[in-house]
């Protein structure tokens, strides 16, 4: 991604400084199975967990991969739970290489496909990251932005791209068109073709151990793998996918940046995090697709490692859980209730999204990207 010291008046551009890291210092104390378990905790799924086992095994320094397109304002699953996620690969040890995928964004029309414009929108991303906790110390996170490695490597790019594309047949790759939030039924363009055989190229570019990308990702890392097969390479690259949040209305499968009540955005102010939980999804007793418990879940008790609820005595007074489980327990049996555990979910956002507000009101370069995003119109 991106370097932190380019002046605003340079902005419209992706540095060509060295890039500036983010990471949590590896801890050479852990075990291998405790390295093992903290990278595994990341996936929803794991393809395979015995290669991931050999992996830590036999190779010191893992690459990790993770990208996205810089398309619009940044919720909270993009900023969180992605820091959690890659402070965790960091402190087991593994090198995480981020892609801003700034060229993906233009083939995907994102911004009307302005280039300058997608580049200060990856910009404004990773001043978030540095803003909530990503570790930007340590050398162990590199953030690349597409374009320009590519122009700088394109002898190796391109060869890549166009071998896997030769070796797959267009229904594959319209299979994966999933990856860029679009449909096989959708009108594509031709730049849309492009995208995925390029996508799966990065995994081999970036010369990436494991792929930790969300689910909605998995057919593309599954095609890099049986990429492997054809060229018969024996190393294939380990599929770590992520949990996808779902929106907060009812029914929201996944959160939605043009539906701006769907989640919560990484500089939105407290009383817009209060307004949109209290208007949140929430059964009594009903566990399963509650979007607000997935909140707790996936963002809260990985953050502090409890989750504290305020009740009036009458209501049970006030409680820590210590793990989501003990949650759950509460809910189903409607100790918990909605009513109570709302306000608790909306007071711990706030605290984990204040020093990102913070930044976006004292940093004057962080200000000036804010204010740049808000006025861009997204665009599928």
């Amino acid at each position: 991604m991106e370097n932190e010291g380019i002046s605003s008046n340079s902005n419209e551009v992706p540095p060509s400084q060295p890039l500036q890291s983010l990471s949590i210092s590896p801890q050479p104390q852990l075990s291998l199975k405790e390295r093992y378990d903290l990278i595994r905790s990341i996936g929803e799924e794991c393809i395979q967990e015995d290669e991931l086992e050999r992996l830590l095994a036999n190779k010191p320094n893992i690459v990790c991969y993770d990208g996205f397109e810089p398309s619009g304002r940044m919720h909270i699953a993009q900023g969180v739970m992605k820091a959690i996620n890659v402070n965790k690969l960091t402190s087991a040890g593994c090198k995480v290489k981020i892609w801003i995928a700034d060229w993906f964004a233009q083939l995907n029309n994102k911004m009307g496909g302005d280039l300058k414009k997608i580049q200060v929108i990856g910009q404004y991303l990773i001043e978030i990251w540095k803003a909530v906790g990503m570790n930007i110390e340590g050398g162990g996170v590199e953030f690349l932005w597409s374009s320009e490695e590519i122009n700088s490597r394109a002898h190796e790019y391109w060869p890549l791209v166009m071998d896997i594309a030769r070796r797959n047949k267009l229904p594959r790759v319209l299979r994966c068109c999933q990856i860029m939030g679009r449909s096989e039924q959708d009108e594509l363009s031709a730049a849309q073709i492009f995208y995925p055989c390029m996508q799966c190229a990065d995994i081999f570019f970036l010369k990436a151990d494991i792929c930790q990308l969300g689910m909605d990702q998995r057919k593309v890392n599954m095609l890099a793998r049986e990429y492997c097969d054809d060229i018969k390479r024996k190393n294939k690259p380990i599929i770590l996918s992520h949990h996808m949040l779902p929106g907060l209305q009812e029914g929201q499968e996944k959160m939605s940046k043009s539906d701006p009540s769907s989640s919560i955005f990484m500089e939105d102010e407290e009383a817009d995090v209060n307004l949109k939980i209290k208007k949140a999804f929430c059964p009594p007793k009903v566990v399963e697709k509650n979007p607000c418990l997935e909140y707790i879940k996936y963002i809260v008790i990985p953050w502090f490692n409890e989750f504290t609820v305020e009740r009036k005595p009458e209501n049970g007074g006030d409680k820590t859980f210590k793990s989501f489980e003990d949650l759950v327990a509460d809910y189903e049996s409607g100790q918990l209730h909605p009513g109570d555990l709302k306000p608790a979910l909306a007071k711990a956002l706030n605290r984990i999204l204040q020093p990102v507000r913070d930044h976006f009101i004292n940093d004057p370069k962080a200000k000036d990207l804010l204010k740049r995003v808000k006025g861009y119109k997204v665009t599928r």
